[in-house]
């Protein structure tokens, strides 16, 4: 099961009911490796996931183990180390505890590795930030996009792995769904005995919307994925508590972020009610926004309060939609992995209370966290600033140094 091919699982997703059915009638055992031949799938970056037979999830999902692997195919990526690469489709859960399908794309360098113990993998959580799956990590990687944050830490003779953190659905600010997408997407790693990193160390980074998804996964992983140890988590920017950021953002140049994360935590979480609040204008703002990559969103948002496509004059005091945002925001749970988080306290997308607000938490559940703040300097700028910062926290806690601890 780990090697099917995407051809195979579409055709067992279309075809395999019936012939489950028939050597059942016939009484005759089903075998493992029994799967009908369909035609060439596409290759990969050739046509958008919404149209890759890749992308879709069997039709018994749900059988599968999270973290087991469905598909994998390889690929040429266009990054600053000649790597081995793949994509590789395994089984998560989103935020409810439902199977879904996930997709990783993970980059091995093809130069040996030469260091103490078995070749270290991160995990990078892209900022992925959109509402539509052609944004997704593993098709922008496919058509020939680069990545400064996977560079950084290719140049190390490190295996990287990135999530499409946001499902097939584009669910962003989905926080438990991106964490769980995270672990399995790691478990899946480990299994796939082609890559040779069944037995490595594990870090994970990513900031702003990767630091969400890192975030949370953080978060989940003793009580998720206890079986995935952690070294180290970098994460930066963090927009730790949504309904604090939206309310930072409303009504300021970029507030397309609040409402394209709106649409993704209306597509994760139907129950907030969102749909229900919206007026004649917020209809139409919720049909703009979706199916876009981010630059696509901000430029139609500038300055808009979201009580202006709403009936309400406060949706986020909405019971039902307070109640999700309350489950979508860390600290109620504490990770055992050490911690550098950092951020600029004059960022101007991510409130710095926020981010704050987390760590005092998490400190005080036990965690052991590195806490950088810059005074100067805006959101973009601070993950450039300290992405190599980053990278040596990561290097040293696979090096087994003693984390520092600002708790």
């Amino acid at each position: 099961m780990e090697r099917t091919t995407p051809r195979r699982r579409l055709a067992r997703s279309l075809a395999g009911a019936a012939l489950v059915a028939g050597l059942a009638a016939s009484g005759t055992a089903v075998p493992a490796w029994a799967e009908p031949v369909a035609a060439a799938d596409p290759a990969p970056g050739s046509v958008t996931p919404d149209k890759d037979p890749f992308y879709l999830a069997p039709a018994d999902i749900g059988a599968y183990r999270p973290g087991q692997i469905v598909a994998t195919r390889p690929l040429t990526l266009k990054l600053s180390v000649e790597v081995r690469a793949w994509q590789i489709s395994y089984r998560s859960n989103d935020s409810h505890g439902r199977p879904t399908l996930e997709v990783t794309t993970l980059a091995v360098p093809t130069k040996a590795w030469e260091g103490t113990g078995p070749r270290p993998a991160v995990s990078v959580q892209f900022a992925e930030d959109s509402t539509g799956i052609q944004c997704a990590p593993s098709y922008k990687l496919s058509t020939g996009g680069g990545s400064s944050e996977a560079g950084l830490l290719l140049n190390k003779n490190w295996a990287v792995a990135i999530p499409d953190h946001q499902g097939f659905k584009s669910a962003w600010m989905a926080g438990p769904r991106a964490g769980h997408s995270v672990l399995d997407g790691i478990r899946a790693v480990r299994s796939f005995q082609e890559a040779g990193l069944a037995s490595s160390q594990w870090g994970l980074t990513g900031y702003s919307g990767g630091a969400h998804a890192t975030g949370w996964a953080a978060e989940l992983q003793p009580s998720y994925a206890p079986d995935v140890t952690l070294a180290g988590v970098a994460m930066g920017g963090t927009p730790a508590d949504p309904a604090a950021t939206a309310r930072f953002l409303d009504g300021r140049a970029p507030a397309g972020f609040v409402f394209a994360a709106t649409w993704g935590i209306h597509t994760e979480w139907p129950e907030a009610g969102i749909e229900g609040l919206l007026n004649a204008q917020g209809r139409i703002d919720m049909a703009t926004v979706a199916g876009k990559c981010l630059p696509d969103i901000l430029g139609k948002f500038p300055f808009r309060r979201l009580a202006s496509a709403t009936t309400v004059p406060d949706p986020l005091s909405v019971p039902s939609v307070a109640a999700v945002l309350k489950k979508d925001t860390m600290g109620a749970a504490t990770p055992k992995a050490p911690i550098f988080n950092y951020h600029a306290v004059t960022d101007e997308i991510v409130p710095i209370g926020q981010a704050n607000t987390l760590t005092k938490t998490w400190c005080a559940g036990g965690a052991t966290i590195q806490i950088v703040r810059s005074w100067l300097g805006e959101h973009g700028l601070e993950a450039v600033r300290r992405s190599p910062a980053a990278v040596s926290y990561l290097n040293d806690r696979f090096a087994g140094k003693t984390p520092p601890n600002s708790c």
